[in-house]
């Protein structure tokens, strides 16, 4: 297993190993006892898992929630997208900043993104299936959407006209959501 530092120093790719032959191939995509030696998601239960579907173009995010604050790790099953944390956490030197990876089923990378991140996707191949394991339960009534393109956060996503939710559509930009809904910089620390 390789890990890679972002930009930010508490988000980290990982390049799990893969044994490959004729026949196909095996991963583990998640080994509490491995990732936490590397230091990824210390203490950390993941409590649910997640899939979803996606065709070209969609984007999804950027979520997050201010109650049930989920750490996560995001890989592709099938396809690939252009995958971005962004540093919500109030006091964070990083606040603001985002990092981003492309994640396919042909790289088999990961992205560990730890609690107090709003998270995104944006779908590349014509198809894809997404997975996430998270360390909270998915609250929608705490969940909050942060602008895509939100000019202060600047994110270089490859697609210039994605298909939205409305949800999305109706987003707010990060400088202007209430302080109190936003998580603090030790947020990471306590989980």
């Amino acid at each position: 297993m390789k890990v890679i530092d972002t930009d930010i120093s508490d988000v980290k790719i990982i390049e799990p190993d893969v044994f490959g032959d004729e026949r196909g191939f095996f991963m583990e995509t998640w080994q509490q006892q491995r990732y936490q030696e590397y230091g990824i998601a210390k203490d950390t239960v993941f409590m649910q898992d997640n899939l979803s579907s996606s065709r070209k173009n969609v984007l999804r995010g950027l979520h997050y929630q201010y109650e049930n604050i989920q750490a996560k790790l995001v890989y592709v099953l099938q396809g690939a997208v252009h995958d971005v944390a962004v540093d919500i956490r109030k006091g964070s030197p990083t606040f603001g900043k985002w990092a981003g990876v492309e994640l396919s089923s042909d790289n088999q990378r990961q992205l560990y993104i730890p609690a107090g991140f709003a998270h995104g996707f944006c779908v590349l191949s014509e198809t894809v299936m997404f997975a996430y394991k998270c360390d909270d339960i998915y609250n929608p009534a705490a969940e909050i959407s942060i602008q895509w393109n939100d000019p202060e956060i600047d994110i270089k996503w490859p697609i210039l006209s994605p298909v939205l939710s409305e949800k999305d559509k109706a987003a707010t930009a990060l400088n202007e959501i209430n302080q109190k809904l936003l998580p603090d910089y030790n947020i990471s620390l306590k989980k």
